[in-house]
């Protein structure tokens, strides 16, 4: 770096982004589009009103710009603020959930709903159809192994945004798999693990837009905000 670029930034130093102009997320828009939803069923906005604020906010681009379209409403001021760093949160598990066999011969099996997902689940799909949410889980492993059999027939698993997926492990016999594998920012966030085969079937597996799994211990997963 010359000098005289060394003068300028020491004449106008770097500062920190405000919160408020932090990038919104799809996310941050689909937490306050929730809100908008929930005033509208409770009367406190009119249809129009509705309408109008939705188109705002999804055409926001930073924190700042969601904060007024629920500033008058309950639930605003927490709704319009980007998630906490989940960093700081240690996961304690105990062991003490279930490990289901989901079978669909013929037909279709689904577990979902709030319920205690312990360290494995095992997903048989022939000619029919699994559907394994994990979005309201109580997560008491901190990992979970989905073996995952689908033989002309599909396994779905719908998952937290906020957790560890690999999805490495499925063999596509004429088949294949679409399994969204990212890594949690919390280097403690359980771990899922999707494995398995599928012949003349699928496997997917992904996250699900604003549902998170909480900061404050195994609880289930929820809407931030």
């Amino acid at each position: 770096m010359d000098e005289s670029s060394l003068q300028k930034r020491e004449q106008h130093p770097v500062r920190p982004v405000a919160e408020a102009d932090i990038r919104a997320s799809d996310a941050d828009r689909d937490r306050v589009a929730d809100i908008l939803r929930d005033a509208l069923a409770e009367g406190r906005l009119t249809t129009e009103e509705h309408s109008e604020r939705l188109d705002g906010v999804y055409a926001a681009k930073t924190v700042g710009e969601l904060e007024p379209y629920v500033r008058d409403l309950p639930a605003g001021r927490t709704a319009s603020a980007p998630a906490p760093s989940p960093g700081a949160h240690q996961w304690v598990p105990d062991g003490s959930g279930e490990n289901p066999n989901l079978i669909g011969i013929l037909g279709g099996a689904e577990r979902k709903g709030r319920w205690r997902v312990g360290s494995k689940i095992n997903a048989v799909a022939i000619l029919g159809g699994v559907v394994i949410d994990l979005t309201e889980a109580t997560f008491t492993s901190p990992e979970l192994v989905i073996n995952c059999t689908a033989i002309m027939g599909g396994v779905e698993i719908r998952v937290p945004e906020n957790v560890t997926l690999h999805g490495g492990g499925v063999v596509g016999i004429m088949g294949g798999s679409d399994v969204k594998a990212y890594e949690a920012p919390d280097p403690n966030a359980p771990v899922i693990k999707v494995q398995g085969f599928a012949f003349w079937g699928g496997v997917e597996a992904k996250p699900r837009r604003g549902k998170r799994v909480k900061k404050k211990g195994l609880g289930p997963a929820e809407l931030d905000g």
